[in-house]
């Protein structure tokens, strides 16, 4: 007989993503023989640009598969932080200031260790990225959300934040563009939630791994560009995945201010060591070689954005579904609350039935909406849109 396994406080409390298992699940079926439409994983359906997979492939060529330095290749660091400054505005940005990781998902993680103490409180709006409650959590701290629904932008106010805030909270995260959402705050809005974090004295975790997926001739700001005492205050979280369609490469990028750098590349040579030395050598060539990096990105957004557009009216057409126009990223989060179910039990059914895959509100903060990836083919959104709404139709 086996022993049971006693398992930590941070094992026993952990959340599997449920974006990861709906993904898993629908690979299965389809291994299986089905035909599934699948709406749930956040990942390009684009092959990486061909340049920066021959630098990686050439960096290896050269032997360059030892350990780099922990927070990232000096030439990386120095890469970033001049965009930092050139894009995003952000002034005196200098390469201590940025740390490279293995994925955006553990910058995040690595920004909260670095400054959540046990019992401290961070504040998350809601729906939020499946995975930052659980980082909070693991942090040793507690989660404490805040709702923003459809009628509302998906956008918390900044007397919403004021009130949230007690004299445990140490952060608040903000992510714009959103994911579920794809919300995008304004720069009106980002400097008035920014300028209550000041006055309260505690730290924002931007997550801006979405900058460049932008609609509508929106605009994308980053917090730490308003001031000297809001780069102060910001933790700027991003990567590769998205906007060059990396995500199995695992580089994620974080810039803050210099002690905060510090302490993030001090944990990482305790845990992952670095990101893989030779992926951020591919990395690098995307930073270098820039112009070419944006006309990728720029093939990329002109096929999301007709997707976009084309789930979207597709949502908007099935009786009892409500979705809005999303301007950042590539997903649609419509509200499905008319048909009498539970997102989860709608998400469960519909694959069981329908073989579509999509990611249930609750996993975001959010009952009674669902999160569905246009990261796909204009094949499986038209497929899926038809089975959706056979579906929806017999639910009535």
């Amino acid at each position: 007989m086996s022993k049971e396994a006693k398992l930590s406080t941070w094992a026993r409390n952990i959340t599997p993503s449920p974006t990861l298992a709906v993904d898993a699940k629908a690979k299965e079926l389809k291994a299986a023989g089905e035909d599934v439409c699948g709406f749930g994983a956040g990942e390009p359906d684009f092959d990486t640009p061909e340049f920066i997979k021959e630098a990686c492939a050439k960096a290896l060529a050269e032997g360059k598969t030892k350990y780099a330095p922990a927070p990232g290749i000096p030439d990386l660091r120095a890469a970033i932080a001049e965009k930092y400054v050139r894009d995003n505005k952000v002034e005196g940005v200098e390469p201590s200031q940025v740390v490279v990781s293995p994925g955006g998902k553990y910058s995040c993680s690595l920004a909260i260790m670095a400054v959540v103490s046990p019992g401290d409180e961070v504040i998350i709006p809601a729906p939020f990225w499946v995975s930052y409650p659980e980082m909070v959590k693991l942090a040793g701290g507690t989660p404490k959300t805040i709702f923003a629904g459809k009628e509302s932008e998906f956008k918390i106010t900044p007397e919403q934040l004021r009130e949230a805030i007690t004299p445990k909270t140490r952060l608040v995260v903000l992510n714009s563009p959103s994911n579920p959402t794809g919300t995008v705050y304004t720069r009106d809005e980002l400097e008035a939630l920014t300028q209550v974090a000041i006055e309260a004295g505690i730290y924002i975790m931007s997550d801006e791994i979405y900058e460049y997926l932008l609609y509508d001739g929106v605009e994308h700001v980053s917090p730490a560009s308003f001031s000297k005492e809001a780069a102060d205050s910001v933790i700027t979280v991003a990567g590769f995945s998205k906007t060059f369609s990396m995500t199995g490469w695992r580089l994620g990028t974080l810039m803050a201010p210099a002690p905060i750098a510090k302490a993030v590349a001090s944990i990482q040579s305790q845990t992952s060591s670095n990101a893989t030395t030779f992926a951020q050598y591919g990395a690098l060539a995307a930073m270098q070689q820039w112009d070419k990096s944006m006309e990728a990105v720029k093939g990329m957004l002109e096929v999301f954005d007709r997707r976009r557009l084309f789930l979207l009216e597709g949502l908007n057409a099935i009786d009892g579904i409500e979705c809005a126009r999303a301007q950042g990223a590539f997903y649609l989060f419509p509200k499905m609350d008319a048909f009498g179910l539970s997102a989860h039990d709608f998400a469960s059914k519909i694959l069981e039935e329908e073989k579509v895959a999509v990611v249930p509100g609750e996993g975001f903060g959010a009952p009674g909406y669902m999160r569905l990836s246009y990261a796909t083919s204009d094949e499986v959104i038209e497929k899926g849109l038809e089975r959706l709404t056979r579906f929806c139709s017999k639910l009535g």
